[in-house]
């Protein structure tokens, strides 16, 4: 997080030197002292909203005064999003995003891109996690799931064991109706596909836990494991040869596209 803050303080500083600007008269303009830009600039200060937007309405030609949004308000807002999510899950967030397909395998939650916002936020409301921490992590899962609006968004084929279908969430059937009923939507989708595990499969490869596999533009491939503490990404040689055919069995243990769509529309009637 320091190094994107500081990031932002180095653009602020070179827009100014690009100026050939005093601290006095770039604060003038903008309406603050020159002892506050400094501030801001050497790390004393944050660099708010309001900050900003005074940088930008007097700096950023391409500023949108309905929006109330210019270069530097736009900084400010990614480094929000950044600071609601988990230091350690922030590198992924990037890999996710540079990705050329993610192959997802679940066997006990719905994928988090998959996730509507009261399913996520009642799998997190559960006693171990702060309102506060609840509130940033649902709002950081929910943005992640831009990766598949987004004009050349990401192809995702995810795996989901049966169970995932029928774990809810305790006294609340209508948020997991919804949410299988979400997932029918999304596997909609020319770029997605969910397939399900059923039930009379037994025992599989995979049932140990999920993993996401990325294939990146360059042809390499990393994975992510989530543990009860912290996720890992693995690019070990041998650790990915292992998950990848970890992951063709358990593809091949799926049923067909078409099936597992309609085993989840019939999932969903049973939430009532």
């Amino acid at each position: 997080m320091s190094n994107a803050i500081d990031y932002v303080r180095e653009e602020l500083r070179l827009l100014r030197a690009h100026l050939r600007s005093s601290q006095d008269d770039f604060g003038r303009v903008i309406g603050y002292s020159g002892s506050h830009v400094s501030s801001v600039e050497t790390g004393g200060r944050p660099p708010t909203k309001d900050y900003m937007l005074a940088v930008d309405r007097a700096h950023d030609p391409a500023f949108d005064p309905e929006a109330a949004e210019g270069r530097f308000t736009r900084m400010l807002r990614e480094l929000s999003k950044l600071e609601q999510t988990p230091s350690w899950l922030r590198e992924w967030i990037e890999l996710e995003r540079e990705a050329a397909l993610l192959r997802w395998y679940e066997p006990a939650f719905v994928p988090g891109i998959f996730q509507t916002e009261a399913y996520a936020r009642g799998m997190m409301n559960n006693g171990l996690l702060l309102p506060d921490q609840i509130e940033q992590r649902v709002a950081s899962r929910l943005d992640r799931q831009a990766i598949l609006t987004r004009d050349v968004p990401v192809p995702v084929v995810a795996v989901l064991d049966a169970m995932v279908l029928r774990r809810g969430i305790n006294g609340h059937p209508d948020i997991m109706r919804e949410q299988l009923e979400h997932l029918v939507k999304v596997s909609e989708l020319p770029h997605v596909q969910i397939l399900v595990v059923p039930e009379e499969t037994g025992i599989y490869p995979g049932l140990q836990g999920g993993f996401i596999l990325a294939a990146l533009s360059d042809g390499s491939v990393v994975a992510h494991l989530d543990h009860q503490v912290r996720a890992q990404i693995v690019n070990h040689t041998d650790d990915l040869a292992t998950l990848q055919r970890t992951w063709e069995a358990v593809r091949g243990e799926a049923l067909p596209r078409r099936q597992s769509l309609e085993l989840i529309k019939e999932a969903a009637q049973t939430w009532t």
